[in-house]
């Protein structure tokens, strides 16, 4: 099997925001939930879903919309200074995407922060589709917004991997039909993702580089 198609999921995979989005919530949910205060360990087993509905578990609360405004607020005032790129996530996507595999990314953000985020890693001419919350009617653990890239992208299901750093990533891609890879970054843990039984699981953004053919094992094996 040679991979000829990546799908990405972003925030927490190939964009760590992680403590962006936690304080982002934090920000916005200071006062508003039943409890006193909402910790981090709180919020960190449910990221990965669409932010309305976090918003509305946490706070308890149908509607959101005041929440959402606070977090974005905080979220794209901070997002440059408090995100970045994963440990060899540049390299690797820009020389897979220099071979020809087709990149693409499904995530549960909204588009314009997806862009923001494409834009800082300096990827946006190799992700040939971005498809986010926006585009979607039905989010992840749902297969659509992956059979939408594939689609997009002209993918075989076949040689297209789905690549996540949750639970929603893995189920959306094995619901899909395609190959699917857990990310051991995960700030979830890779014992966690490793419930969900993904066909791989990456400890090292380099190692997509011997499943997509671009290096020799051989090659990687002196890395």
């Amino acid at each position: 099997m040679k991979l000829q198609t990546l799908l990405f999921d972003l925030d927490g995979t190939i964009l760590d925001t992680n403590e962006l989005i936690i304080s982002s919530f934090l920000h916005a949910l200071d006062g508003q939930t039943r409890q006193e205060r909402l910790t981090r360990d709180e919020i960190i087993p449910h990221m990965g879903r669409p932010l309305i509905d976090q918003l509305r578990q946490f706070s308890g609360r149908e509607d959101v919309e005041e929440l959402v405004q606070a977090y974005f607020e905080f979220n794209l005032r901070e997002h440059d200074a408090m995100a970045a790129a994963f440990p060899h996530v540049t390299e690797v996507i820009s020389r897979i995407g220099d071979s020809g595999i087709k990149l693409g990314v499904v995530t549960t953000k909204r588009r314009e922060t997806a862009l923001m985020g494409i834009k800082l890693l300096g990827l946006a001419s190799y992700i040939k589709v971005l498809i986010s919350i926006d585009d979607v009617t039905e989010p992840k653990p749902s297969p659509e917004g992956v059979l939408k890239a594939i689609d997009l992208l002209q993918a075989d299901p076949q040689t297209t991997m789905m690549i996540g750093d949750s639970q929603y990533d893995i189920q959306a891609g094995q619901r899909a039909g395609v190959h699917t890879a857990g990310v051991a970054w995960s700030i979830k843990g890779e014992q966690h993702l490793a419930q969900f039984k993904p066909d791989y699981m990456l400890h090292d953004m380099r190692e997509l580089l011997q499943l997509t053919g671009v290096v020799e094992e051989s090659e990687w094996a002196g890395k």
